[in-house]
């Protein structure tokens, strides 16, 4: 199998190309990144100007041993935001039979069909659960992932429910669970993320991505932030109320809540195609799918967005 489409959020030139209006007038819910991000910290001149230390490094992999509950036998990894593992982790095996199961984050059956393998659930070699799942919310149960072959579990949105995490699986052998620190925190831009697991595919993986995978500013803001329990604990509360504004307003307009996370939600419409463009029309972007015409996908707005977005509906 090659050439596994890719489609993702964002895009906003091309909406503006399409659309008209100045990048500034427009909200972008078409990803599901905290609109309200970790307010980063002053950081030293040095970040910016000297190669990442070890120590730095260290720090920023102990604090997120300590915010996840890292098992003590499972090795933590920092990277370049969760793209990077997910593009090379079909490297670490022979190539065979992939599971992954759609509809879902589509870069995991791109990255193993790029590497060779086969996308299905046939006698697999390696297993994806995208956990919660995007776009649907699904969330996987630790019955559903039997040990044997390789596992990815991908838990890039689930910090907004950390009760739900698997990260007692990365002990086990085989296993993976990946972290992307740009949603919840609303940093993406700081393109920072982890692989957490089995010792030996972590080794692996530092072999592929070589010295200096993570940048002196992220080693700084990514370490104050997983040191800020309190902060986490508001922001999962807040995100929790503003979803449920959200569902209420889509609701009352006509469209039937599907699921999701508390940072985006799926939406069940006659025709998401025209209520993207309604929406476009107003300056918001939203997200569609192309398996479905149907399902319409929207983040979160802003604080000081949601007249704009009430107005627009």
């Amino acid at each position: 199998m090659t050439g596994v489409k890719r489609d993702h959020g964002g895009g906003l030139d091309a909406a503006i190309a399409c659309f008209g209006g100045e990048r500034s007038a427009w909200i972008d819910l078409s990803t599901g990144i905290n609109p309200v991000p970790y307010p980063i910290p002053e950081l030293p001149s040095e970040s910016w100007t000297a190669l990442p230390d070890h120590a730095a490094t260290a720090a920023l992999e102990q604090a997120a041993r300590r915010f996840w509950s890292v098992p003590s036998t499972a090795a933590v990894l920092a990277m370049s935001g969760a793209s990077s593992p997910i593009s090379l982790i079909p490297q670490l095996a022979p190539a065979g039979t992939a599971d992954v199961q759609s509809p879902t984050y589509n870069e995991h059956a791109a990255a193993f069909a790029a590497s060779g393998w086969s996308i299905g659930a046939t006698t697999p070699t390696a297993r994806v659960a995208v956990h919660p799942n995007n776009p649907d919310g699904r969330m996987w149960r630790t019955a559903e992932l039997p040990a044997g072959p390789l596992t990815i579990i991908d838990e890039s949105f689930c910090d907004v429910a950390s009760e739900h995490s698997l990260i007692h699986l990365a002990a086990r052998p085989n296993t993976l669970v990946l972290k992307s620190f740009g949603k919840f925190w609303g940093l993406a831009g700081l393109r920072l993320g982890f692989a957490i697991g089995d010792p030996a595919l972590i080794g692996r993986l530092q072999d592929l991505v070589g010295p200096w995978p993570v940048s002196g500013p992220a080693l700084v803001i990514g370490a104050a932030a997983l040191t800020d329990p309190e902060w986490a604990e508001t922001t999962r509360h807040r995100l929790s109320d503003d979803a449920a504004r959200l569902d209420r307003l889509m609701q009352a307009r006509g469209a039937a809540p599907l699921g999701g996370t508390t940072l985006f939600r799926l939406y069940d419409t006659e025709d998401a195609q025209h209520w993207q463009a309604r929406l476009a029309a107003h300056r918001i972007w939203t997200r569609v799918f192309p398996y479905s015409n149907r399902w319409l996908r929207l983040g979160l707005p802003a604080p000081q967005q949601w007249d704009h977005l009430e107005a627009a509906l």
